[in-house]
């Protein structure tokens, strides 16, 4: 068997599944911390035997990140699916044992259990990130990465957008989870761009403090829904990211429960301005506490002042603000606002009576007023008058009428909440605007995405009111999406395809989702009915409740007037239906809408200038606001202040699409809008679990998870995934997908079941079925093949690279070898221009020297000298003065006799050429031989270098010397006194 594992051919190498089968391998499990003590006794008695000198030290790194204390740890199972007997005594065991080792993460097929840990665990670093980095699954504990990778690499490798539902009660660390795959998916999809991957890690950090407050059961609750989408490139890098906001709280701002708090970031502004000495320069106190942030402790300002964890928040806030790119004046701006909410809850109203009414108001401290109109930039005699009074129109007439100090009470907390949610929804929509793919790289279009989901969690408080139905009726939905892919369309597909399979049944919410949503008698539908009556009361709402919701989810119970009951998938909640109706109206003034319009920050002006979308949210800034508001608050140019002005002069009702909606559409469509972008991805569960309530580490509470998972469906969710089919792919998707594990690269297998089953088998699955039309595999099966599939497309890259390589070798000597002929090409046409030049200045230079010494030899015969030199030399100037054709002739002819008669005198050394320009190198010696006592010149030289006959003319002129025969040098007779 050993030989075999060393067979090259790794088709005939034994698997992995071989080598576990193997007898040594069975006899060893179970006994593994044994055989460590054992082999570790070995090495320390092999050192003592044999005493190393110089010892080398260095860590041993694992592939398993966790350390081990004790052998139990590797009994247990990672996958709640590989358990022999399944029951819940069974899975309460293991999840019970893991916690206790701190293994908080445990697979149910391709979904993750995840239990908060209530404390800081040291398996989240970089180091981590690189282990769960395209790798089996089995390679590696359950993991949070682990999720995010899969998630990750089915989107590089299909092709197709993601979605990571993260579910669970509240204060079962939905949050933290969804920070961990945000930190994850960051690391896997490296943007070349550093300042992009720090502004998507600091986006969850700004936007939970402005959305998470702290309630009974958790410290850091989120308050909202969100939907953030992570957008990357075909290639899997990181191209910026989308913030979805669902549902935003915002009556915490005005009032909080009992031993709950406002939303964090005013208690992180308030003790960062305390610590930087400038709450006087927004008008907050210093003594007594806000009357939104106060608490029936009188706690606060003594922890604002104290602690030093909201002060390190608010420079963390600070930073996040910085790093995603708002600018100064934008953060100061966000702070005036915020420090303008906390005054406007110091304004208090008082009655007033008059002889003819006696329900006015009037504000009886007008400092928190001064302060709340100083902050927000408008006027306080205009913010009094639409807090105390508001316009009614009839009949064409405007009529102005007094507030009660109740109802202006209730304007001055909406005007507050509006300030606070359109405020939330201006952050997130400048949180997108700044991370929005750049074009230059990729077109969101071409891109893919990854959508986390981080929704409030299940609430079940000993008060429940509008806010809690809310929150629990979207638990409700994400739990229906749940059962939707886990049971109902898979058991659907066995039916259509023919698959036998034994069906899973599970408890469908569906009728409880009716009896929510359904029109015209659902409790959201009958809630927006009273709404709209005036003389509505909270007493008749549950009477048209009782009266219209007949089913077994509903019930009132006895001896409680303003309540009622709902048996939700995760248990029993009752419900105080006092202020549900307000609530629900969510009315602002549409004179408070015009005050603050006329503000001079120009923030507040563009929050109440944007219509809401029908999710009840600040659209996206329309082309021209946008400009400005990247520059937020400078102020405008002219041509932009006479725009805003236009807009503030409109009826708020235009622009804010104010048309009486109410929470409950705001929420359904929330619900409809955050559905439409799940069901676009491919979905990837983590089902989030709360050990025990009161947040202690290591404290597992058999009931309360008993409680979560059969709610959640965990049992019925074991179940389906060990004998069901997680994953059904058409015939044609298969093949295209996979053909390259079994059919050569040029080859087009037809999508058929034999192309399918060509694949199958070549890859080793087992246990895989072939329905009518799709491959039915289980959900470890796509993990098989993607890494099978990732290998072989790692060779091919290699061949590719190999290829281009030899390719781009042989073009570059190619290209070498014709730039060098293009070279010599180019030096051999220089050489020969340049030879030319050289030879055109040499010939230049003889024809000058023999113009020059021509000149000599006419200005020595007019002087009356009779050597034969200078005769011949007159003779040759006579050619320079010679101003017709024939004397030239004459004169050559002349030269060419003399030169002639010299030559046969000498025996015929020397011949003579017929030009008599330029005389030869024979000329020069036969001369030389015939006139023993010529020059001295052509001594010794006349073998070595050739004289030209300008040469030898100059040479003639520096010596000369008479024949002996009474001949001249020219070799014509001379006579005495005679001349030419």
């Amino acid at each position: 068997f050993a030989n075999r594992c060393l067979i090259k051919d790794f088709e005939r190498r034994p698997s992995v599944t071989h080598l576990l089968d193997h007898p040594f391998i069975k006899r060893v499990r179970g006994k593994v911390f044994f055989l460590q003590n054992q082999l570790a006794k070995v090495l320390q008695d092999q050192k003592r035997l044999n005493p190393v000198t110089k010892t080398r030290h260095e860590r041993m790194h694992t592939r398993r990140p966790y350390h081990v204390e004790d052998a139990e740890k590797y009994c247990l199972e990672d996958d709640l699916v590989n358990l022999e007997v399944l029951d819940e005594d069974t899975i309460i065991h293991q999840l019970q044992k893991r916690y206790a080792d701190l293994l908080i993460y445990t697979y149910v097929g391709d979904i993750l259990i995840a239990l908060n840990p209530f404390q800081n665990l040291s398996i989240y670093s970089p180091q981590f990130s690189r282990l769960y980095h395209g790798v089996k699954r089995a390679s590696n504990p359950p993991h949070i990465f682990a999720s995010a990778d899969a998630a990750y690499q089915c989107m590089v490798t299909l092709s197709k957008d993601q979605c990571i539902v993260i579910s669970g009660e509240s204060g079962s660390g939905k949050t933290e989870s969804a920070h961990l795959i945000v930190q994850h998916l960051t690391f896997l999809g490296k943007a070349n761009n550093q300042t992009l991957r720090e502004k998507i890690l600091q986006v969850n950090s700004l936007v939970e403090a402005f959305g998470n407050a702290c309630t009974a059961i958790n410290d850091n609750s989120s308050r909202f829904g969100k939907y953030l989408e992570m957008m990357f490139t075909p290639t899997g890098v990181v191209m910026g990211a989308r913030i979805s906001e669902y549902l935003l709280e915002k009556s915490r701002v005005i009032k909080q429960a009992a031993g709950e708090k406002n939303f964090h970031i005013f208690y992180y502004i308030y003790a960062g301005l305390h610590h930087q000495k400038k709450l006087s320069d927004f008008r907050l106190p210093e003594e007594k506490p806000p009357r939104y942030i106060a608490d029936e402790t009188g706690k606060v300002m003594h922890d604002i002042t104290s602690k030093e964890s909201y002060r390190r928040q608010f420079e963390a806030i600070q930073h996040c603000f910085r790093i995603i790119g708002f600018t100064n004046k934008e953060v100061h701006s966000v702070y005036r606002i915020l420090a303008g909410i906390l005054n406007i809850g110091n304004i208090e109203f008082a009655a007033i009576s008059s002889q003819h009414q006696t329900d006015k108001s009037e504000v009886p401290n007008a400092e928190a007023l001064q302060n709340a109109a100083s902050v927000l930039c408008i006027s306080p005699e205009e913010l009094q008058e639409a807090l105390t009074s508001h316009c009614v129109v009839t009949r064409g007439e405007t009529i102005i009428r007094a507030n009660t100090v109740d109802r202006a009470a209730d304007v001055r907390d909406a005007m507050s909440k509006a300030l606070y949610g359109r405020l939330f929804s201006w952050i997130v929509n400048r949180i997108n605007t700044l991370l929005q793919p750049d074009k230059n790289i990729c077109s969101a279009e071409d891109g893919m995405n990854v959508g986390i989901l981080d929704i409030f969690g299940f609430e079940n408080f000993q008060r429940n009111s509008f806010e809690q139905l809310c929150i629990n009726i979207a638990n409700e939905q994400i739990q229906y999406y749940f059962n939707q892919h886990v049971f109902a369309l898979e058991q659907m597909e066995y039916q259509n395809e023919g698959i036998d399979a034994i069906p899973v049944e599970y408890e469908d919410n569906r009728p409880l989702l009716d009896m929510f949503l359904q029109k015209p008698l659902g409790l959201l539908a009958l809630l927006d009915e009273e709404s709209r009556f005036p003389q509505a009361t909270d007493q008749t709402l549950v009477d048209k409740f009782e009266d219209n919701l007949r089913c077994k989810y509903f019930w009132r119970p006895k001896g409680v007037e303003l309540c009622f009951g709902i048996q939700h998938y995760a248990g029993k909640v009752l419900y105080d239906a006092s202020g549900v109706l307000e609530k629900n109206r969510d009315t602002l003034p549409a004179d408070v809408v015009v005050v603050l319009r006329t503000s001079e920050n120009k923030l507040l002006q563009q929050l109440f200038s944007i219509p809401l979308t029908k999710t009840g949210n600040l659209a996206q800034t329309r082309a021209r606001i946008t400009v400005a508001s990247r520059s937020l608050p400078p102020h405008f140019s002219a041509g932009k202040a006479k725009v805003d002005t236009l807009e503030v002069i409109r009826h708020p009702e235009e622009t804010t699409n104010m048309k009486r909606q109410t929470v409950a559409s705001y929420f359904r469509y929330s619900l409809m809008d955050l559905l439409s972008k799940m069901v676009v991805g491919q979905p990837h569960f983590v089902r989030c679990i709360k050990p025990n309530d009161d947040r202690e580490a290591l404290q597992f509470s058999r009931e309360r998870v008993l409680a979560q998972l059969r709610s959640t469906g965990i049992l019925e969710t074991v179940s389906i995934r060990r004998q069901g089919y997680s994953h059904r792919i058409l015939f044609e998707e298969f093949v295209k997908r996979y053909y390259y594990l079994a059919f050569r690269a040029h080859q087009t297998p037809l999508a058929s079941k034999e192309s399918c089953v060509a694949i199958l088998e070549k890859c080793r699955l087992d246990h895989w079925v072939l329905g009518k039309t799709k491959v039915f595999l289980k959900y470890y099966h796509v993990e098989q093949l993607n890494l099978l599939l990732r290998e072989v497309i790692g060779r091919v890259v290699v061949l590719q690279a190999y290829t281009k390589g030899w390719l781009g070798a042989r073009r570059y000597k190619r290209v070498r070898e014709k730039r060098e002929k293009g070279a010599i090409a180019i030096q051999s046409a220089w050489r020969g221009y340049d030879a030319r030049r050289k030879f055109k200045k040499i010939s230049n230079r003889r024809s000058e020297s023999a113009a020059h010494n021509q000149a000599g030899d006419a200005s020595n015969q007019s002087s009356g000298t009779h050597s034969p030199v200078a005769a011949g030399t007159r003779g040759s100037a006579k050619v320079q003065d010679c101003s017709e054709p024939g004397d030239h002739k004459v004169f050559r002819g002349s030269v060419d006799h003399r030169s002639h008669s010299q030559a046969e005198s000498n025996n015929g050394h020397a011949q003579t050429s017929s030009n008599s320009r330029a005389v030869t190198e024979k000329n020069g010696h036969s001369q030389a031989r015939s006139s023993p006592k010529g020059c001295d010149i052509f001594a010794g030289h006349a073998n070595k270098h050739s004289i030209s006959g300008t040469d030898l003319l100059s040479s003639r002129i520096c010596h000369p010397a008479p024949n002996h025969q009474g001949l001249s040098l020219w070799g014509a007779p001379q006579k005495p006194g005679k001349k030419n």
